[in-house]
């Protein structure tokens, strides 16, 4: 099956937030719980190759054999080896409970009795206690199942994921495959480019991942502490696993793509209609890779952010991470050959259980479009992005790194430093919307010089735009409404001049309208 790196937001998150961590559990839960079961059984499994066979097998364990335990031929449970730049401290209890006998003091054989089982509580034996903030690099190759002949890969996704332990906030931005970056030690070059080139090189320091560590680094400031590759080629078994129920998504325009790939080389013909609807493995699949839309790869990105919420809020609703403990053989049997990262299993199922904690409206997530950069093309004529790194640095800063919070008095005296006019654009066919709009503003001491109709009613949800030095005035719009920094953008839309603030609303306003 041909697959695109996008995946790596789903399967990043889903390791990351609901389920990666499951790896590790396997060692220990999983394989405790086998072990017990194994002695209720009337089993004793000492032989680590036999808790595999439990593990991948569960109806092995009930049929004991007399074959010795043959100490020279044991199987080691495949790990990844760190190379980690942030030590991320994690306590583990593993409950050591001494194998029964079966013998009494005298010699003579006892009836065994039942050893009652501890309650166990993984979210409180992988703690986060490291306070300081990480930032993760989740890069999806485009590699083809059966065709992985190739030695390096472009990514084709590349997302920065920022946790901050101790505001409980985490924020998520996708940088576009053709954003054209200074490559270190190499010439200039698509941000897509760096991992392959340093597998190519055997880059010093980690290959193609250290090296686009250091390309974001160099180019946005970014320290990347930790990375997450993944050569996405479970994606439908995994999201049906996690979510046997499907994973709702709202597209807000049809969809219709008569040139999506197949799983070998041709094409196929998949559409969505506008509206919620859930999806099993192989449509989400179809949805996020699709490009087959006005927007391209911007609206692909976006759309990956959609399903990364989609499946966390799906697996969430199921019970959460300690929810997947009983999917940890067929979840193990089909990611451990799919991914590979510098985190230990210990650090990343604890920062799973973290994320599992952070409430939705802390986890911001943003793309860099065609807001953030200009379009131009390579001497050989390939379409390619030049980064406007002003705006990309301003969005770093609002959705990696938010402030604590301000006193909203704060930011309307920075708002009347500016001097900037305020105006409303109606976004949708709501006929009026924008006049309630400018009352509800009014309502608030906040002044509106104009009211009009945006020029594309595409009734996205609501937008702020700030045009010039006017950042601080829609942070304080952005406040009043309730809106958080992903739905600020830079206005690169040609509607109004330096010193002006669009608010372009969307149906989401009507809540708001109505006090809600």
């Amino acid at each position: 099956m041909r697959v695109s790196g996008w995946f790596v937001g789903i399967l990043a998150l889903t390791m990351l937030v609901i389920g990666t961590g499951i790896c590790a559990i396997v060692s220990y839960n999983g394989v405790r719980t086998f072990v017990i079961d194994s002695w209720d059984n009337g089993l004793q499994v000492d032989d680590p190759g036999d808790i595999v066979a439990a593990l991948t097998n569960p109806e092995s364990i009930l049929q004991p054999t007399n074959t010795p335990v043959d100490s020279n031929n044991v199987i080691v449970m495949p790990s990844i080896t760190p190379v980690a730049t942030l030590s991320v401290a994690i306590e583990v209890a593993v409950d050591t409970t001494p194998e029964p006998t079966g013998i009494d003091v005298s010699g003579q054989t006892a009836q065994a009795t039942e050893t009652p089982q501890p309650t166990l509580d993984p979210a409180a034996e992988y703690q986060l206690n490291d306070p300081r903030q990480i930032r993760i690099l989740l890069m999806g190759i485009d590699e083809r199942a059966g065709f992985t002949t190739e030695n390096a890969y472009r990514t084709d996704t590349m997302i920065v994921l920022n946790i901050d332990p101790v505001r409980n906030t985490a924020g998520v931005i996708s940088f576009p495959r053709d954003l054209w970056v200074a490559i270190p030690n190499f010439e200039p070059a698509r941000i897509n480019t760096a991992n392959y080139i340093g597998d190519n090189v055997a880059y010093p320091g980690g290959g193609g991942p250290q090296l686009a560590k250091e390309t974001i680094a160099a180019n946005f400031g970014i320290d990347i502490d930790h990375y997450v590759r993944i050569n996405f080629t479970v994606f439908e078994t995994v999201v049906d696993v996690v979510a046997p129920n499907g994973v709702e998504v709202c597209p807000t325009e049809r969809i219709y793509d008569d040139h999506y790939p197949d799983e070998g080389f041709g094409t196929i013909i998949v559409e969505f209609p506008p509206g919620c609807q859930r999806l099993n493995g192989e449509k989400l699949l179809q949805y996020a890779r699709t490009r087959s839309t006005d927007g391209g790869d911007f609206d692909r990105a976006k759309r990956q952010q959609e399903v990364i919420d989609a499946v966390r809020a799906e697996v969430l609703s199921l019970g959460g991470m300690a929810n997947l403990i009983s999917q940890v053989p067929v979840l193990w049997s089909e990611l451990s050959d799919s991914f590979d990262t510098d985190l230990t299993i210990e650090q990343v199922i604890a920062l799973g259980f973290k994320l599992n904690e952070i409430p939705r409206e802390n986890i911001q997530y943003a793309v860099i479009d065609n807001n953030y950069v200009t379009f131009g093309q390579t001497p050989q004529g390939d379409q390619i992005l030049h980064p406007n790194l002003g705006r990309i640095s301003d969005l770093i800063r609002r959705v990696l790194y938010p402030q604590l919070e301000v006193d909203q008095a704060d930011l309307l005296t920075r708002a009347e430093a500016e001097s900037a006019d305020v105006h409303i654009y109606n976004g949708t066919d709501i006929a009026g919307l924008a006049g309630r709009t400018q009352e509800w503003f009014i309502g608030r001491g906040i002044s509106i010089a104009s009211v009009g109709n945006a020029p594309d009613h595409n009734s996205a949800p609501t937008v702020i735009r700030y045009y010039g030095e006017t950042l601080d005035t829609a942070n304080y719009i952005a406040d009043v409404m309730g809106l958080s920094a992903e739905r600020i953008q830079p206005g690169s839309d040609g509607l109004l001049v330096a010193g002006n603030v669009a608010v372009i609303i969307g149906p989401d306003v009507q809540s708001l309208l109505a006090g809600n």
